[in-house]
Order: structure tokens, then C-alpha cells, then sequence
């Protein structure tokens, strides 16, 4: 018994005398709410590790099984990265409040993931994107917006290289056509390189104008884009000018979102936001066609959550 009882011991010595960057390393492939809630708990060495601004220049969250208050946290890691956070990936709580708390503290911010962020509006994303000048990948996946933020987007974020625009799929052509968001891309972000716009509703209009205004694009996914025909010379445009191009009825399997097809009549709250009913839709198309503790005796700082 006393020797299992010492070979464990050492092993927990071990674990606990690991090198400072391999312990770092180990934590960081933790999300935010998974350290917060938990590891940073453990011991006096990790807390004081999961403090480091160098912990938090990328910061995930999106778990929905927590039930705590998801932007207080939020906050807090932003906080303890100290103006280092270069990449940030949430989904489902941000607010308008919460997005600009994020883009004042960190103007080094490189990369931004939003996914079913609903409360986040026009003005709200815009006035954000106006203080994050070095910003280079954005993914704005189900998302109740219009144009007006990628305006705002491509105008204040020159280095922009990268961006996703995803919407869900339907099982037949819409009724609706929707060139608006495209446009407002290739009028404002010449230097794209990759465009995801999983199903968009845009047409070979609002394609072509993504082809001329966006000249070094190297991949384009138009998955689900049902209302894209890619024949004669726009075909060959994108056959021959598009190094990765994935077309509407390509595979889903690598998509990461769910890529569940709805009907059309199952009216979605990721369709942008001049459209807002069913009313509407008939009313837009028509417009559209004629124009298109403290713990272990050391200070937790409130960070203690529940």
C-alpha cells in the first residue's frame, strides 16, 4: 500500500511540476467557461496561470448547459487578456453592449466569430467595427443584419482577408432575391481573399459584382446558394479564377454549423433585418424583381462563479 500510495503521490508532483508553458498549453485548448468555472480553481499555480494576459488572446464561449451570466464572464476574460486578445469566437449572448466593451479593449483583435447573435444590431456592429482597424477574419453566421455593418465593415477594416457570411439553407429556390449584402461586400472589401456565404440569396448579379470588386479571392463557397446559376462565362469566371470554389449542391459534411435545409415557408431570423415578415417577403420580392474564494488560502478577485 505504501508504495502505491507513494508512486501516486509522485505522479501528482509531476502533473503539478510540469513546465509554466506546457501547463499554459495544456489549459489554453480549455474554453473560457470551462477555466473560469473550473481550472483556474485547482490550485494556487493554475489560478495565478489562468490570470496571465497571455492565457487569453483567444477566447472561446459557447456553451449553452452554463446558466450563469455568460457577459459578466465574458467581460472578465476579456479583461485579464490586458489589450492582448487577437481572436474571439462566441455564440448565441452578445449584445450590442457587450460587442463594443470587446472592441474597446481590444484593439489588437485580429479575429471575430459570431454565431446566432441576434441581439447584436446594425449599429451595434458598426460602431464596433470602427475601433478594431487591424481586424482580419469575421464570420457572421446566422445573424439578424443588413448591409449597413458590412458597409462600415469594409470601410473601417482594411486588412479584412476573410469573411463569413452564413445564412441557412432551403430546399428549393427562394422567392425572395437578395443581392444587397453582396454588394455592400464588393463595393467595400477589395482585399477579401476567402467568402463563405452558405446559403445566401444572392443571383448571378450579385456574383458577378463579388467577382469584380473582390479580385484576389482565393475561395468561395456558395454552398446552398440556390439562386446562382454558374454557367457560360460566369462559370468559367469562377472555374478558372477561384483556387477553392464550392458550389450549391457541394457536400455539407465539413460544414460546422448544422446544415439542415428548411422550407422557405418557415420564416428564419437570420434573413436581414429590412425584411422582417412574411408580408414583407411578398412586398421585397416585388421590389426586388423591378430592381433587384477565496480557495487554498489565495484571493479569487470575484472571480468565482457558480
Amino acid at each position: 500500500m505504501e508504495s502505491g500510495s507513494s508512486s501516486c503521490s509522485e505522479q501528482h508532483r509531476n502533473w503539478l511540476e510540469l513546465p509554466r508553458d506546457v501547463t499554459a498549453s495544456i489549459l489554453q485548448r480549455l474554453g473560457a467557461i470551462e477555466i473560469l468555472t473550473s481550472a483556474q480553481h485547482v490550485c494556487k499555480l493554475w489560478y495565478n496561470l489562468c490570470k496571465d494576459p497571455s492565457m487569453w488572446r483567444t477566447i472561446k464561449m459557447y456553451n449553452l448547459d452554463y446558466l450563469g451570466d455568460l457577459e459578466k464572464m465574458c467581460r472578465n476574460a476579456v479583461d485579464r487578456s490586458s489589450g492582448q486578445l487577437r481572436d474571439i469566437n462566441l455564440e448565441y449572448f452578445v449584445t450590442d453592449d457587450l460587442l463594443n466593451y470587446i472592441a474597446n479593449s481590444s484593439s489588437q483583435l485580429r479575429r471575430i466569430r459570431l454565431v446566432s447573435c441576434n441581439d447584436i444590431s446594425d449599429g451595434g456592429l458598426s460602431e464596433a467595427a470602427a475601433k478594431l482597424p487591424l481586424l482580419e477574419e469575421l464570420e457572421l453566421s446566422l445573424c439578424s443584419l443588413s448591409k449597413e455593418p458590412l458597409v462600415a465593415v469594409g470601410r473601417c477594416c482594411p486588412l479584412l482577408k476573410s469573411l463569413k457570411l452564413n445564412h441557412r439553407g432551403y430546399r428549393r429556390p427562394y422567392i425572395v432575391v437578395y443581392d444587397e449584402e453582396v454588394l455592400a461586400i464588393a463595393e467595400n472589401m477589395p482585399e477579401l481573399r476567402h467568402l463563405q456565404l452558405f446559403g445566401n440569396t444572392l443571383t448571378n448579379d450579385g456574383l458577378l459584382a463579388i467577382l469584380d470588386g473582390c479580385p484576389h479571392l482565393e475561395s468561395l463557397d456558395l454552398r446552398k446558394c440556390y439562386n446562382v446559376t454558374l454557367s457560360g462565362n460566369l462559370g468559367r469566371r469562377c472555374t478558372e479564377g477561384i483556387k477553392e470554389l464550392r458550389l450549391p449542391n457541394d457536400s455539407t459534411d465539413d460544414y460546422e454549423l448544422n446544415s439542415e435545409m428548411s422550407d422557405f415557408e418557415s420564416v428564419d431570423e437570420d434573413y436581414p433585418s429590412d425584411y422582417d415578415d412574411f408580408t414583407n417577403y411578398h412586398e421585397y420580392y416585388e421590389s426586388s424583381v423591378t430592381s433587384e474564494s477565496s480557495n487554498d488560502g489565495f484571493t479569487l478577485d470575484g472571480d468565482f462563479y457558480y
